[in-house]
């Protein structure tokens, strides 16, 4: 044998792209799609809407779209991009249509739920989240680079093939996402703090500034808003139907996220009521120095 053909022998072969399939052809299915097909995968995608499936092709979100289940059936890894309440009969659904070998992942903000739910239905299921997105809606916001440099959190359980759970991981990786693997329970209760409780605190503060009696000083008011009340308002103005869905399916660790943020405020509320301005003081030191570690 030559050197050349030696050499050649030697020569790795890459292998094949997984089919990937999109359930759910929203801001984060669309933007899956998107992202993927610029990266070589060719993606299948599902819709309850014909508009919906055309729209995704017409972006190229996907390579091709129904609204039959059956376009599934040669998928490898397929994204549940359904809202939480939806995901059970979803996977019901579609179980007809899939090899045993497909892999389901979900991209839903709670995990503990879902995962109890719909791994005693697939075995191949590997729950996820991919921290990402915006109070947007629909195709139309699908966007590119959604899921760079962002948290990609994978939540196996003991059964979890480490397989499927490589698969989910490779195409994460593939989008630019930063890796994270716990329990979902851990998951759970911390996205209590940073993503479920700001929600209910961010809709709560727009629901106090309705109590201002005078018509006047709430016209005035919201003429004023500026940076500060954007920030600390916007994700209690975005979806709806996800933020009752978050409090549904994570009740019990955001309650307690709830009952620490409201000991919390009654601490400033003392502070301030008995002019304690050194402890007031101290608190909010204490909270610039911790801010950065969360961002």
């Amino acid at each position: 044998m030559s050197d050349s053909s030696a050499s050649a022998s030697r020569t790795p072969v890459s292998a094949p792209k997984p089919t990937i399939g999109i359930v759910g052809l929203g801001l984060i299915g669309g933007s899956l799609g998107l992202d993927l097909r610029q990266r070589g995968y060719r993606v299948l995608g599902l819709s309850r809407r014909d508009r919906t499936c055309e729209r995704a092709q017409e972006r190229g979100a996907v390579d091709q779209a129904s609204t039959d289940p059956s376009i599934m059936a040669t998928a490898d890894l397929i994204f549940l991009c359904t809202p939480l309440d939806v995901l059970e009969s979803t996977v019901k659904t579609l179980r007809p249509h899939l090899r045993d070998e497909t892999v389901l992942t979900d991209v839903g903000s709670v995990k503990q739920p879902i995962v109890e739910a719909i791994a005693p239905l697939w075995p191949n299921f590997v729950a996820g989240h991919p921290m990402a997105g915006n109070s947007d809606q629909g195709i139309e916001a699908a966007q590119l680079d959604l899921f760079a440099d962002r948290p990609y959190v994978v939540t196996p359980i003991a059964q979890t093939s480490e397989a499927a759970i490589a698969q989910v991981e490779a195409v994460a990786k593939a989008l630019g996402s930063k890796l994270y693997r716990c329990t979902p329970a851990e998951h759970d209760r911390a996205v209590a703090w940073i993503s479920h409780l700001p929600v209910m605190v961010s809709t709560s503060l727009i629901q106090a500034c309705r109590r201002e009696q005078s018509d006047a000083v709430y016209e005035l008011a919201q003429q004023l808003a500026s940076s500060g009340f954007r920030d600390t308002s916007r994700v209690g103005g975005g979806n709806s139907e996800l933020g009752l869905l978050m409090a549904r399916y994570n009740r019990q660790a955001l309650l307690q996220s709830l009952k620490d943020y409201q000991a919390t405020l009654a601490g400033v509320m003392a502070a301030v009521e008995a002019e304690d301005w050194p402890q007031l003081q101290a608190t909010l030191e204490q909270s610039n120095g911790d801010r950065p570690r969360f961002l």
